[in-house]
């Protein structure tokens, strides 16, 4: 009971000290997004009254040419109106004279030029309204709308979370496609949602969704869709975490509920203590590095013979009794094992550089002895890859080989269901199946690999692909 109460006490320690120095990191981001904020908003309205200065001069402009357009007309009226005046007197000071004219014929001939200069006199050619309208004089500027506008001036709401929808998520060949439904908003004056940012990580628990040790958050930035595919992904944990925030002009929003996508994926590495001695092994890649004759003990080809007469299943007592202290391979079996498993799991192997041969499979540990080779004893399972001579690809078990007729692939997959008796090899490339073998396992498997004269790297953090001839 102390026990508990003292772990119940510091975890609480814990959960205190990681609230407080969350809630110090806030105000510390508080204070200095409100300094950008600030900066931001005096940038913003230096440029509005930038834009309202632009507008004005260009007002001021418009008016500029307007008045002078519309004085020059009316100047034209004046101008035009004063000289038909001017000629309206003399045309009224000529007929004053002629009706003073006592001769008929001379009245009679100055009538006619009265008729005929009236007729041509400007006065009767010319508008006497002017041009300009009183109301076409007035010049109006209505900022009203504008108005309006900068007085239902406010911050843009930071966006909430989305929700990433788990029905629609994928978890396939090592990549996870993840999707999200926005958060509706409440009015168009939220502001439209420019982008949205991921973050995954990963754990292994599957009640907690923190990461496992100090795994930090990776980011995916910039995304225009609702969804997005983290590819390239190295499944070494039983769970990734991922979580999406959006972002609009103003701001980031809270993230969303983060979402535990479990990866199913088979950790684990090569068994260094069972490699040959001409195996080097570094992490996920294997190398065979000759030696030469002096690297082959003559005593162990002597017993390499001898294992050889024997029968191919040894005694499993007899068998680990003479490997005590002695667990690594020797002779012609460049071989190392992996860590034992059960369940269903699946990982993949790579060959690479000018590689001749190679065996990849899984086997009982305690029915292969120093000498033996993968395939050849009722314990063993392999599909065996050579180009010593021709190239060829063939299942192996119990000493037995069936020919493959597919080329040689550059990443296999072997996918293991211990439970069921599954054990099957894909060409995961293309993906299709190369072969299944059926059978009820009876003791604990270990992953094995026979390497000669090339490089092979072990994808152990895969997920079973997706393949087009068989459902695994």
């Amino acid at each position: 009971l102390d026990n508990l109460i003292i772990s119940t006490l510091a975890n609480k320690n814990e959960e205190l000290q990681n609230f407080l120095e969350t809630v110090d990191n806030t105000l510390t981001g508080l204070q200095e997004e409100s300094c950008n904020v600030t900066l931001e908003l005096e940038a913003e309205l230096e440029q509005l009254s930038s834009a309202l200065e632009e507008k004005g001069a260009a007002l001021r402009d418009v008016i500029k040419e307007e008045k002078q357009r519309k004085e020059a007309e009316l100047q034209k009226q004046i101008s035009e109106g004063k000289s038909a005046l001017l000629s309206c007197e003399e045309l009224l000071e000529f007929a004053n004279q002629t009706l003073t004219i006592t001769n008929e014929e001379e009245f009679l001939k100055a009538a006619k030029q009265i008729k005929e200069r009236v007729t041509m006199a400007p006065a009767f050619r010319l508008t006497t309204r002017p041009a300009v309208s009183e109301n076409m004089s007035q010049f109006t500027v209505d900022f009203s709308t504008e108005r309006a506008g900068l007085q239902r001036l406010h911050f843009l709401p930071v966006p909430r979370a989305p929700e990433i929808d788990v029905s629609i998520c994928v978890v396939r060949d090592n990549t996870i496609v993840v999707a999200w439904q926005p958060a509706g908003e409440a009015d168009s004056d939220s502001g439209r949602i420019e982008r949205y940012e991921l973050e995954y990580r990963k754990t292994n628990r599957d009640n907690s969704l923190r990461a496992t040790g100090d795994a930090c958050w990776e980011k995916i930035q910039d995304i225009s869709e609702t969804h997005v595919t983290i590819s390239g992904l190295k499944f070494d944990s039983r769970f990734v975490v991922v979580r999406v925030r959006a972002r609009n002009k103003a701001a980031a929003g809270e993230f969303s509920e983060p979402v535990a996508m479990e990866t199913r994926a088979y950790n684990f590495g090569f068994d260094a203590v069972t490699a040959h001695a001409e195996l080097k092994v570094q992490v996920d890649t294997v190398t065979w590095e000759p030696q030469g004759l002096k690297g082959h003990d003559p005593r162990l080809r002597g017993k390499e013979n001898k294992s050889s007469s024997r029968s191919a299943t040894p005694s499993p007592n007899k068998t680990a009794g003479s490997r005590a202290g002695r667990d690594r391979f020797a002779g012609e079996s460049y071989t190392v094992l992996g860590t034992s498993h059960s369940g269903c799991h699946y990982w993949e192997l790579r060959p690479l550089t000018d590689w001749k041969s190679f065996s990849v499979g899984v086997a009982y540990r305690a029915s292969l002895g120093r000498f033996d080779q993968l395939g050849k004893n009722v314990g063993s399972w392999c599909l065996h890859a050579s180009q010593w001579l021709q190239s060829s690809l063939a299942a192996k078990h119990n000493n037995k080989a069936k020919a493959l007729d597919w080329p040689l692939p550059q990443r296999i997959g072997i996918y293991c269901d211990y439970d069921n008796g599954d054990l099957s090899f894909i060409d995961a490339d293309r993906p299709r199946l190369l072969h299944s073998f059926k059978t009820k396992f009876s003791q604990p498997l270990l992953p094995a690999f026979t390497v000669s004269t090339t490089l092979v790297v072990l994808h152990h953090t895969v997920v079973v692909p997706h393949c087009s001839s068989t459902t695994l």
